[in-house]
C-alpha cells in the first residue's frame, strides 16, 4: 500500500507521518487490496482537518474529518474509512 501524505498549512513531521502510516495498516489488515492511499492534512484557524482519498480495488472511498487535534482528525479519518472499507468488502466480495 503506497501511502501520500501532504500538508496545507502544517508541517508532517516524522511523528505525524510514523502516526499516519500506524493508522492506515489497521485498515490493511481489514481488505489487503489496498493500491494507493492519499491524506491530506490543513489547519485552518482553530480546527485541524484531515482527509484521504483510497484507491482500492473495485473502487474509491474519500473521507474528511475536523478536530481541534491533529491526532484525534486522524483517528476519526481512520473510523470513518474503516466502516467504507468494511462495507465495500461486503460488495466487493458478494460480486
Amino acid at each position: 500500500m503506497q501511502i501520500n501524505l501532504s500538508g496545507h498549512h502544517v508541517e508532517i513531521t516524522e511523528s505525524l507521518r510514523e502516526y499516519v502510516q500506524e493508522k492506515f495498516s489497521k485498515l490493511e489488515r481489514h481488505f489487503d487490496q489496498i493500491n494507493n492511499v492519499h491524506v491530506v492534512l490543513n489547519v485552518e484557524k482553530l480546527q485541524q482537518k484531515a482527509e484521504a482519498k483510497v484507491s482500492l480495488k473495485g473502487g474509491e472511498i474519500f473521507a474528511m474529518s475536523e478536530h481541534t487535534d491533529m491526532y484525534a482528525a486522524i483517528d476519526a479519518l481512520i473510523d470513518k474509512l474503516d466502516r467504507q472499507v468494511i462495507k465495500h468488502k461486503e460488495k466487493y466480495t458478494k460480486h
